[in-house]
């Protein structure tokens, strides 16, 4: 809902230009840049359940914020890039603990059916944010739909709250196991101590916790000494920088050179949206059928050749259908096999960095491509800014065509993690 809402109330309400359209979208992603490392390291030390609480508990406040500043007749600019940056700081918490919190609640084996689940749900989501945003934004304002929109991550809060198991402990990376005490020539052997026993004497020192950048660098070299996660990492942050290009000033072009309403605007979005929930679905059919990697080529190479179909839709709305309907359905089902491969493929103790290393190059990419697509959509119209943009998609899937995934039927399975002492 906010991706339509925001938008439409920097447009409608403060006058804004494509570039400070494009401003927002890049504030929105640019606390990846900023604490996407760091907060890799937290959320593999803390439990993962009250970070997403407190990221759902923030993001409502925030949201709440904007109508009523506007009622307070404060609201600027200003007020909404800032508004939009610590929303997304929320966010960075809560995508990162929520991506290393999933195998925690599930086998191993069931991991494919869960993220089919988690990024099915996620694009249904969208379509009903989209559609009823954009509904709801015609009827009572785009301001006024930020209050719904608000009130979401209530439901988000309550539904976490209903989940009831609890985290196991993790032994922190780095701490080996107690050393046994050294017996003197002559002394009698001694049992080990069991927690409790008053002749235990802890010695926190002997096996200090690695520092949060120690930590950071760990996940760096996780994702830049394996091939395998290197690739898909680069390919995201190409391919995101294309993606937000055309999607930051998607909603200006639709509402500015097509002419179309706003709720009509949300309509369409959230038809498009619903190629997200067949990626989902089709995603393990195709795992199953073609394998993870050959998967991956078709669903974020052969696919995504038909966003050039978006800036056609000067004729025709049909065609920004199309275009974007089939960048969802491939986007989602390689997000599938994407995040099955991490959560199989890296050990537990590391998916958090491994996470929010791999999103800091991909999310990193992002502000820098709404910056893109304003800045073109400013100085050569937005009809040209979306050729370039949505042409970048594609040419984005050569990064996999240049890796052992164009040679290989299946991803591997398992990596083995040689740590530094």
């Amino acid at each position: 809902m906010s991706g339509v809402a925001i938008p439409l109330v920097a447009i409608s309400v403060l006058d804004a230009t494509t570039f400070q359209v494009g401003l927002l979208t890049a504030f929105a992603w640019l606390p990846w840049l900023v604490i996407g490392l760091p907060v890799g390291a937290w959320v593999d030390r803390l439990p993962r359940r009250p970070i997403m609480l407190t990221a759902a508990a923030s993001s409502f406040l925030l949201l709440a914020l904007i109508p009523l500043a506007h009622l307070a007749g404060l609201l600027t600019v200003h007020l909404l890039l800032a508004a939009v940056v610590l929303t997304g700081v929320a966010a960075v918490l809560f995508q990162t603990a929520y991506t290393a919190y999933l195998p925690t609640l599930i086998d191993p084996a069931d991991h494919a059916e869960g993220n089919a689940k988690l990024h099915g749900s996620a694009s249904a989501a969208q379509i009903a944010g989209a559609g009823c945003g954009g509904l709801i934004i015609q009827l009572a304002g785009p301001v006024n739909g930020l209050l719904v929109d608000a009130g979401t991550f209530l439901v988000a809060l309550a539904c976490l709250a209903a989940i009831h198991h609890r985290e196991p402990p993790r032994t922190p990376v780095g701490a080996g196991k107690p050393r046994p005490t050294p017996v003197r020539p002559g002394e009698p052997s001694r049992a080990p101590t069991q927690a409790g026993d008053p002749r235990r004497t802890p010695n926190p020192s002997a096996h200090p916790r690695p520092t949060i950048t120690a930590e950071i660098a760990e996940g760096l070299r996780l994702v830049a000494r394996d091939v395998w996660l290197r690739t898909l990492t680069v390919f995201g942050a190409v391919s995101n920088l294309a993606l937000m290009g055309y999607q930051s000033i998607a909603v200006v072009f639709l509402v500015r050179e097509v002419g179309l309403t706003a709720g009509t605007v949300g309509a369409l979005i959230a038809a498009a949206g619903s190629g997200g929930i067949v990626g989902a679905f089709a995603a393990r059919r195709l795992m199953a059928r073609l394998g993870t990697a050959r998967t991956i080529l078709v669903a974020e190479l052969g696919l995504p050749t038909l966003a050039l179909l978006i800036p056609l839709s000067t004729i025709s709305p049909w065609f920004y259908l199309a275009g974007a309907f089939s960048i969802g359905v491939g986007v989602v089902a390689g997000n599938v096999v994407k995040a099955t491969f991490f959560q199989s493929y890296c050990p537990p103790d590391l998916l958090g960095r491994l996470t929010a290393t791999s999103s800091f190059v991909n999310y990193g990419t992002i502000p820098l491509g709404a910056l893109l697509g304003g800045t073109l959509g400013q100085l050569l119209g937005l009809t040209p800014a979306l050729w370039i943009t949505t042409a970048g998609i594609p040419l984005a899937g050569l990064v996999l065509l240049c890796s052992p995934i164009r040679t290989h039927r299946d991803l591997p399975s398992r990596q083995t993690v040689t740590r530094d002492a």
